[in-house]
Order: structure tokens, then sequence, then C-alpha cells
């Protein structure tokens, strides 16, 4: 019989923050014991969690990064929900192999929908076709979403994601997994605290305001660990990857154009869209990573050569130089570029900002080509944001189309970012964490690919 086990991701934590402003995560860490923790490349969410669960790297379980191309499709696809796209057996299934009564409850872990667990709930708004964007969650069963919102309210998406994230997500869903651990008892929990990534990404590590984030994300922490406490069941917090200052955006994107291998469609409204399949060479960006897709192998190493040229690129990895780090799967770009230390990718791929594409100056993660962290910010160029915010509001209540354009085209915005390997020797503050509440499966090196064993061990010993 396993031992009760919550799983706490803690994203952007790293072994360096504990200290006086995580008297909770401290506590916790000289109970058992803490490590800074291997990662994956590239250190990303949907990676490093399908990394964490399955004990694979990316060549093996598929997911390459947050996003990637879908070949077949011309179309570059972000966020998906689906589990059915991570190949592997993830920790919860070897778990239930050992014993058929085990029980699993997926808290906002990404590729949620269709895990095979018993409860699970993520964020799935709806939009009907009038182009409203409605708020509302996904759960397993279907009316588990309906309880714990009767209860806790909707779930504050626009406190998840976009200029109004803060610590009210985290909140909410550390009040939901507190719920559905008393009232449905699984026996692994894994809860997801997202906290962290938004003023690391918009301030960057070294600005004096992440210290009151760090304790804000301890208080929360600490909740799930006295329950967890309380009820006799061990704790493991981890995270991601660790966020790393940043100040040179690269438009690899433009670069790729200006070298005549990218292409774009002229949109009949007056803007630029992306041309994935008549593109000879186009990036996929995702913080420091991108993917670039290359249709004809004969390109390979010219456009190898000139991204090896660019001020901000550390590293181009063809097909055998991706084997090195796990990450030659189908998916992947002909080649990945790695960003130095302090740069990172935007998605732009216009020349032009007067035909930036709708979507640009948006909020919206599924329909851009690339991940975008400057839509953490409300365009400082806005000079009344509030009464702008309350326009499209206006609009949206009184049932007209409306359009959320509050998002800044600068990408210098951004001060922080995350994706590359650990810097030798400064994995204290470069890379992820692991803490447990029990010595009995501590060891001096953890790499993230032996933390699903190392959980099964947790639960049920040798």
């Amino acid at each position: 019989m396993a031992k009760p086990l919550i799983v706490i991701n803690v994203v952007g934590f790293t072994h360096a923050m504990l200290g006086e402003n995580t008297p909770h995560l401290m506590r916790l860490a000289n109970l058992g014991f803490s490590r800074p923790m291997g990662t994956v490349l590239p250190a990303v969410t949907c990676t490093a969690q399908s990394t964490l669960l399955t004990g694979l790297l990316p060549r093996e379980h598929g997911i390459v990064s947050n996003g990637w191309y879908f070949r077949e499709l011309s179309e570059v696809m972000f966020w998906k929900q689906s589990n059915r796209l991570v190949r592997g057996e993830p920790v919860y299934e070897a778990a239930k192999l050992r014993d058929p009564a085990y029980t699993t409850a997926k808290m906002f872990w990404w590729y949620n929908m269709y895990a095979p667990v018993d409860w699970s709930v993520t964020p799935r708004p709806s939009y009907p076709a009038d182009g409203r964007k409605v708020f509302d969650s996904y759960s397993q069963p279907e009316g588990l979403k309906d309880e714990l919102q009767s209860e806790l309210g909707v779930f504050p998406l626009l406190r998840f994601w976009g200029p109004g994230a803060d610590i009210s997500s985290s909140r909410w869903i550390v009040d939901a997994s507190i719920k559905v651990f008393h009232e449905k008892k699984p026996d692994l929990t894994l809860v997801y605290l997202p906290h962290l990534d938004y003023n690391l990404q918009r301030l960057g590590v070294s600005h004096p305001a992440i210290d009151q984030d760090i304790r804000d994300i301890d208080r929360e922490a600490g909740r799930l660990i006295e329950v967890a406490e309380n009820a006799g069941a061990e704790v493991v917090v981890l995270s991601e990857y660790a966020i790393t200052d940043v100040e040179k955006p690269v438009h690899i994107n433009r670069i790729l154009r200006e070298a005549g291998w990218l292409k774009v469609r002229k949109e009949v409204l007056g803007w630029e869209s992306l041309d994935c399949g008549a593109s000879a060479a186009f990036a996929v960006s995702d913080h420091q990573i991108a993917h670039v897709y290359i249709q004809n192998s004969a390109h390979i190493s010219e456009v190898k050569s000139t991204l090896e040229t660019v001020d901000g690129v550390e590293m181009v990895l063809d097909r055998r130089q991706q084997a090195e780090f796990g990450i030659d799967h189908d998916r992947s770009g002909e080649l990945v570029v790695v960003a130095a230390p302090g740069a990172w990718f935007t998605y732009y791929f216009w020349l032009d900002d007067g035909v930036a594409p709708d979507y640009a100056r948006t909020v919206d993660i599924h329909r851009k080509p690339g991940y975008d962290p400057v839509e953490l910010f409300v365009d400082p160029k806005i000079r009344l944001p509030k009464l702008r915010i309350a326009q499209r509001l206006a609009q949206k209540k009184l049932g007209f189309r409306y359009y959320m354009d509050l998002t800044s085209l600068d990408a210098n915005l951004v001060k922080g970012s995350h994706g590359r390997l650990p810097t030798p020797g400064k994995e204290e503050l470069e890379a992820p964490v692991f803490i447990s509440s029990s010595r009995s499966i501590e060891r001096d090196e953890i790499p993230m690919t032996a933390v699903k064993e190392m959980l099964l061990e947790l639960q049920f010993g040798k």
C-alpha cells in the first residue's frame, strides 16, 4: 500500500532561494533534505514536467518544447493540453501497476486533459462564436470543476497569465488542492504553483521585489505542507527550471526573413502572418530555445552557419548534436538554437510594427507561433491603461466583439528568462530544486530523469 504523497511544483524556485524568506520550505528541507536538481534541454514547462513524470528525455517522451511545428498541418501550436501527446509511462501508471487501488489527483500540471488519473483540473476557457472568452476549467470527472467553483469561485484566469498575473491563481490552486486532498484522499497529489514565474520574468532575479514573491509562495506551499503533515503524508517540493536575468532579446525570425528564408503572408486586413509552409526556414521560439524548421536538408548547413554568427546565440545544434542533449526527436527542428547567457528569443517575424498581426498586441497564447513573455506587461505607451481596460470590459459585458489590445511590442521589457541548461558551478542559482520531507531517498545528485523512481521509492519503499 502506498504512503500518501503531495508533490508541489513551485515554478522557478531554486536551492539558493531557501532562507529567511521561506520558513515553511526551509523547515521541510531541514526535516528531510534539499538539493539542486538537474534539468533537461529545453528547461521549459511542458518538457520538464514530462521528464519529471516519465523519467524520460525529450527524445523519448516527445515534448520538445511548450509548442512545436506540426509538419503535416504546416502550423505551429503552443500549449496544447491533451495528455496523449506525451509518450512513456508516467509515475502514476507505474504506481498503479504496483497497487491497483492507487489513485492520483493532478492539479494544474500540464497535459491534464485525458490523463489516466482519478481527479484533475486545468484551465479551459470557452470561446463562443461571438468572439467572447468565457473563463472556465476542465476537470475529470466533469463535475469536479463545478464542486470547486461553487465554493471557490471561477478559477481566476486573468491572474494566471497576462499583466494581471499574481498570487491569486496559486492561492486558488492551493485551496482547490486541499479540498480534493481532504475529500478524495488520493495517494498522489500533484500541485502546480506558478507564482514566481511572473515577476521573475517581468523584473528579473535581481530585483528586490522578488523577496516578497518568494515569501508569498512559501506561505501558500506551507499550507499544503501542513495539510500533508497532519495526514501523515510525505511531501516533495520541486521546480522545473531556474529563471536568470536577461537584457538582450534576439529576433531570430527577423534574421531568417532578412536572409530570404522566412516567408510571410500579406493579410487582406493589412497585417502580416508567418507562412510556415512556404518558408524555407523559420524558428519556433520558446524562451531561450528556438527550434528552426528547414524544408530542404541541403540548406541546413547554410542556416546553421548564419545563426552561429548571431550575437546572443550560444549554440546551434544539428540532429547529431541534439542527440548529446537527448532532444533529437522528429518534432524537433532540424536545428535547435540555444541563447547565450543574458539573451532570449522572440517570435517576432515582422520588420515593421505597423504590419504586426492583430494578435501581437493581445494575450493570445494559442495563436502566436512562439512564446511571448511581453504578454506579462501592459504596454507602457498606453496613456490611460485602466480606461482602455474598462472600455474593453464594457464592450464584453454588452455582448460586443472586443479587442484587448494591451500588449507591447517592446521585447526589452522582459528581464528574466529560462530554457538554457545551468552554467556549470552555478547550479544553486541556475538549476531547479528538489526538497523531500524524508531522507530515505536522499542522494548527492538528482538528475530530472531520476525523479519518477524517487517518488515511487518514497511511496512504496525500495
